[in-house]
């Protein structure tokens, strides 16, 4: 018998159906939901792979100190966050495994709570299923302060899938509640270079750019109790990699890695030598987000000329969006154009209200994500990807715009 920690199949099965309907179209299908990479790896990063492939012996769990230093490097020079130990500096083999994980690794179980955003990425709940402890959503600290239960405060900043970003005043609140009961904060911080707006969009040397929980106006100076998790999935392309890291508290990570190291938890050699190439190389970084600057500049528009409401999304991946007055009468009347697709099938609950646009994009030949899948509180949106080419992209908008 399978065991699914939520009682349900992983979610993203669900939407099969309705990938079946947009490949359909004439034109072929444009794929806005999982937020998978689909420009090139750079070069830099290649090449030190690809010299690094003579990996006959074991790498340490720990990383390289180059590596780790690479680590410490990029967050003083992109994150706002000097003197950064490479002692505190952990190589996670994907960010996803230490999300899940992480409630384990700290010995989390029954009575403990774990905080998550009430928009969030699946897999913070999931862990702490796992581990068997309780889930709090909520968005507010006042709601969790003083409750000795809580022992791990998921940040996500900026967040999938509302690409909000919290400020250094929000973000300090977390932390203050988080240490009045001794829980652990994990801040998901892997889409912190992809601001689209300001005040984020502001220099880091200025003290702009989306703030870290590690940041000294944030944490006190003080990194006790704290972690900030990261990718280079995004930034860099490297999905494919497995290529993440977790920094912050060092005797935290040291805890950590006892136990990965008896788990035999290696990021292999070669990716930590193509890492630390790819974190000393900020031009690859620069293109990369110029890229997904204009696609965004180019779908945002098209949604919103195509009746959509766009909130939030000022840094990340993704376009959150709802439909608005004109679009909700519309969907109300006929669910859509043409051939209606089934949303899957929910027992005694009344459908997620983002099945009939998730419908609708899918008669165009366009497959978004389903908010219902980050909670209860995101029912109402989709989100809507950046990860696919310009041509797709440009395709989605002509299409949007055909319907308005």
């Amino acid at each position: 018998m399978g065991f699914h920690p939520l009682g349900v199949a992983y979610p993203w099965d669900a939407v099969a159906p309705l990938r079946g309907r947009a490949l359909l179209h004439p034109d072929g299908l444009v794929d806005l939901s999982i937020g998978t990479p689909v420009d090139p790896t750079p070069d830099v990063v290649r090449r030190a792979l690809a010299d690094a492939s003579d990996a006959h012996g074991y790498p340490m769990v720990a990383g390289t100190t180059q590596l780790r230093t690479a680590v410490a490097d990029f967050f003083a020079r992109r994150r706002g966050v000097p003197g950064l130990s490479p002692e505190a500096v952990l190589p996670t083999i994907g960010s996803k495994e230490l999300v899940a994980l992480l409630p384990s690794q700290l010995g989390l179980g029954p009575g403990d709570v774990v905080v998550v955003p009430t928009a969030a990425y699946p897999t913070y709940e999931v862990g702490a299923r796992l581990a068997g402890a309780e889930v709090l959503a909520s968005d507010d600290p006042a709601e969790w302060a003083g409750r000795e239960e809580v022992a791990l405060v998921w940040v996500n900043s900026p967040a999938n899938p509302t690409g909000e970003v919290l400020g250094v005043d929000a973000l300090a609140a977390v932390v203050a509640a988080a240490r009045e009961v001794d829980a652990v904060v994990a801040s998901d911080e892997c889409y912190a270079q992809l601001p689209w707006t300001a005040p984020w969009t502001d220099a880091v040397a200025d003290g702009g750019g989306v703030p870290c929980i590690l940041d000294e106006r944030v944490s006190g100076g003080d990194h006790t109790g704290l972690l900030a998790v990261y990718s280079l999935s995004k930034q860099s392309n490297l999905a494919g990699y497995r290529a993440a890291f977790a920094a912050g508290d060092a005797a935290l990570v040291d805890q950590l890695l006892q136990q990965r190291r008896h788990l035999g938890m290696m990021l292999p050699w070669p990716v930590q030598q193509a890492m630390a190439a790819a974190l000393a190389d900020d031009a690859h970084v620069t293109e990369q987000v110029e890229r997904y600057r204009a696609r965004r500049e180019t779908l945002l528009p098209a949604l919103v000329a195509a009746g959509f409401e766009v909130d939030h999304s000022e840094a990340g991946l993704y376009l959150w969006v709802r439909p608005g007055d004109a679009l909700r009468a519309r969907l109300a009347v006929d669910g859509g154009d043409g051939e209606v697709v089934d949303a899957p099938e929910t027992d005694d609950a009344p459908e997620a209200p983002c099945w009939p646009v998730m419908r609708l994009l899918a008669e165009h030949g366009i497959l978004a994500g389903p908010g219902v899948f980050y909670g209860p509180a995101a029912a109402g949106h989709v989100r809507i990807s950046l990860t696919a080419t310009d041509e797709r992209v440009a395709a989605a908008a002509s299409r949007l715009a055909a319907w308005s």
